[in-house]
């Protein structure tokens, strides 16, 4: 659940979330203002740096900086990729400073994700750094001007990038674009779901079952860039998951553009992948399904709602409704009725008790009316929603909501702004207060003050930072809540949740083991061009 001290939401529609705090909000404690000259804290920024271009090169010594922005799914691709990078000997960094290389991973979502992504991409350059960019934007619009003379990675060519990064550095531009195919000729999933990755939180497999998606949403770009759907076979998914536990993972994250698709392209579903998983799943590890859109959760829902009983799998599910207005939803080609929406949420809140429902809404859309808002608000009074995305349309270059007429930028706001103080008014965890609760604790609060878990309605609760508890199983309780998360004060020593201790933070999967019997590809390289060089000379 996103929480004030820390979010952990990242599905294809959440960048930018209604529980952002404010300037406004930011400093309003604040009774005088003082005025201070800005000082240059990093002078490196400041500093042109001549761009090397390195002709002859041993591949693989070099230092790497990786960004991503948006989803769940684009996360993963940034995983592989650092995992191929480092598996190739390159040096990975979060100083983007000390890397010759910059690989972006973009999102097209929204207007502001793209905007970020063109500024570091511009800074890059300024610096003379090596950029090579990837993700929904250049896949879905290569020709844009900013772009050009950048090499590219497709969003299904990611198992490419050493050659693509290697290439870069000589001085040379790789573009590299397509789709996968299976024997049989349909698309893929992508590349193989066994590839090394380092995984940005050790204790976090994030999985994708699917790309691209069966819709066509006036409003949305990521369709251009993932296509249509594209399902990996079920035995891939489960050996991903089964390696991943192997090494230590306790929480995995299934992902896609839309994981209700999943399975259609290739006869099969996704109540009958998540039975095969659940399988695999140690004792303590828990699953967490990704977002689902309306109507293919529909034909479902008896299976989820059986499925959600698992004490392995987390009772919770993202499913974006955007709108309350069945005009609006038409005129986006959302494909269901507002109805529709309410019938996923009254079953399965209804099977599965306490279940959390995230949403997501967008305020704004073009032929979006006073009448229209209104029932969005309306809806949102009826469920009173504990996790809730609240969104201002942002026209997308390419589609078709881009080219209807906007509601006035400051409607927009207002209605933003009336929803979101509807969304700060209530309380949706004072009631737990007291209960006992048993938690999975995966990772650390923005503020570095606590450690964050989660419940098994995957709602956030707050623990002591104390690091016998990270990646343990733990009841505690809970002695306190605030709108987005609890805190709660263990009350029984740590257990186990996994198999094994995790990965260290940094190292590939899927190579650990044979890290002691495989010499490092730079090392063997120098040690066969010193042999070559001592022949020649003896020769």
């Amino acid at each position: 659940m996103p929480g004030a001290v820390c979010e952990i939401i990242d599905d294809i529609e959440d960048l930018i979330s209604s529980q952002d705090i404010t300037p406004k909000e930011r400093y309003a404690s604040r009774k005088n203002v003082s005025v201070r000259s800005k000082k240059r804290e990093n002078v490196k920024e400041n500093e042109p740096v001549e761009k090397i271009v390195l002709e002859s090169v041993v591949p693989g010594t070099q230092t790497i900086y990786v960004k991503t922005w948006g989803c769940a799914h684009n996360n993963s691709d940034s995983e592989y990729m650092a995992g191929l990078l480092a598996a190739h000997g390159y040096r990975l960094t979060e100083d983007k400073w000390q890397a010759q290389l910059w690989l972006l991973n973009s999102c097209t979502v929204k207007s502001p994700a793209e905007d970020h992504f063109k500024n570091e991409i511009e800074l890059g350059q300024s610096r003379g750094i090596h950029v090579v960019v990837a993700g929904c934007v250049p896949q879905g619009a290569p020709r844009a001007s900013y772009l050009h003379g950048l090499s590219v990675v497709g969003v299904q060519q990611i198992d490419r990038i050493v050659e693509v990064v290697e290439e870069t550095l000589k001085g040379h531009t790789v573009r590299l674009f397509g789709q996968k195919k299976t024997g049989e000729g349909r698309k893929a999933g992508g590349a193989s779901l066994l590839l090394p990755k380092v995984r940005k939180n050790p204790l976090i497999e994030i999985i994708p079952i699917n790309t691209g998606c069966l819709n066509q949403c006036t409003y949305c770009k990521t369709k251009h860039a993932r296509g249509e759907l594209g399902s990996y076979p079920p035995e891939e998914i489960v050996e991903r998951a089964r390696q991943s536990f192997k090494e230590g993972v306790c929480e995995i994250w299934l992902t896609s553009e839309d994981t209700g698709t999943y399975g259609r392209d290739i006869g099969t579903s996704l109540p009958e992948l998540l039975w095969q998983l659940v399988k695999v799943i140690p004792e303590g590890c828990r699953l967490r399904l990704g977002m689902t859109n309306p109507p293919y959760i529909l034909e479902h829902l008896e299976e989820v709602a059986k499925i959600m009983h698992h004490p392995r799998v987390y009772k919770f599910l993202h499913v974006p409704v955007q709108s309350g207005s069945d005009q609006v939803l038409s005129d986006m080609k959302r494909e269901y009725t507002c109805a529709d929406f309410e019938r996923v949420v009254d079953f399965l809140t209804h099977k599965v008790p306490g279940m959390t429902i995230a949403t997501d809404i967008i305020c704004g859309f073009p032929t979006e009316t006073e009448k229209d808002f209104e029932d969005t608000m309306a809806l949102c009074r009826k469920y009173k929603f504990p996790s809730l995305f609240i969104n201002q349309f942002f026209p997308r270059p390419g589609t078709p909501a881009a080219k209807m007429t906007r509601v006035p930028g400051q409607e927009v706001k207002k209605r933003t702004k009336i929803l979101s103080d509807f969304f700060r008014s209530y309380e949706p965890y004072g009631h737990k207060v007291g209960q006992m609760q048993e938690v999975l604790v995966t990772d650390i609060s923005h503020d570095k003050n606590y450690y964050v878990a989660h419940n098994e309605f995957y709602e956030q609760v707050l623990v002591p930072k104390e690091e016998k508890y990270m990646g343990k199983m733990l009841t505690v309780r809970i002695t306190s809540a605030t709108k987005f998360s609890m805190v709660g004060q263990p009350i029984d020593k740590p257990k186990m949740a996994g198999l094994t201790q995790p990965l260290k933070k940094g190292e590939v999967s899927g190579l650990h083991q044979k890290e002691a019997k495989i010499m490092p590809l730079p090392i063997f390289c120098l040690l066969v061009a010193v042999v070559v060089r001592l022949i020649w000379i003896f020769l």
